[in-house]
């Protein structure tokens, strides 16, 4: 599998580099799968919040309330889909910094779009590629709150959302669930 993935993301970057347009990166179809493969697992499963910076919850969470953490992931618009296509510029460029090749995709009308920008990082290795990350800023705003969801997605490892709301005339709340399996870290 990881194999024909490495190929996969070689292509897609080769393709990308080319004068036509293929396609923006998939990220949603790569963190479904990445729900599926946890979903399957028998992974020990963290969950951790915080609000206003401080550590409110930490606890184990059954396998099978994963996908409903994750569902601010599974729920975001697709930009791989079509309809996005003439919505939407990627950029791409290698950070030497970071050894990551690094997609950026951005709103060509950002007031009316609900993700403000989705970046995809890219580890390049001689034994195949390997997608590390991804991050998505989404924006939805209703008529007594702007919503603001800064969500980070590492691959076999964690994700993260930090949701920050502000409403009329009072301070800004910031929530933030991280959630981890695989054995990694804890923060």
């Amino acid at each position: 599998m990881k194999k024909y993935l490495t190929g996969f993301i070689l292509l897609l970057f080769i393709a990308c580099s080319s004068e036509k347009k293929e396609g923006l990166f998939p990220v949603l179809s790569y963190i479904k799968s990445q729900v599926a493969h946890v979903d399957t697992s028998f992974y020990p499963i963290m969950k951790i919040t915080w609000l206003d910076s401080i550590r409110t919850d930490t606890q184990y969470v059954k396998r099978e309330d994963f996908s409903n953490l994750a569902k601010d992931f599974l729920e975001m618009p697709d930009l791989a889909e079509k309809k996005y296509q003439a919505q939407y510029t990627e950029e791409k460029f290698f950070d030497q910094g970071l050894n990551r090749i690094v997609f950026t995709c951005k709103p060509k009308k950002s007031e009316t779009a609900i993700i403000q920008q989705q970046e995809t990082q890219i580890m390049p290795d001689p034994s195949g590629d390997k997608v590390k990350s991804f991050f998505i800023d989404l924006v939805t705003s209703n008529k007594d709150s702007l919503v603001e969801k800064k969500m980070l997605w590492k691959v076999d490892e964690s994700f993260q959302v930090a949701t920050l709301i502000q409403k009329p005339g009072q301070p800004q709340i910031t929530q933030i669930m991280k959630v981890a399996w695989n054995g990694k870290p804890h923060e």
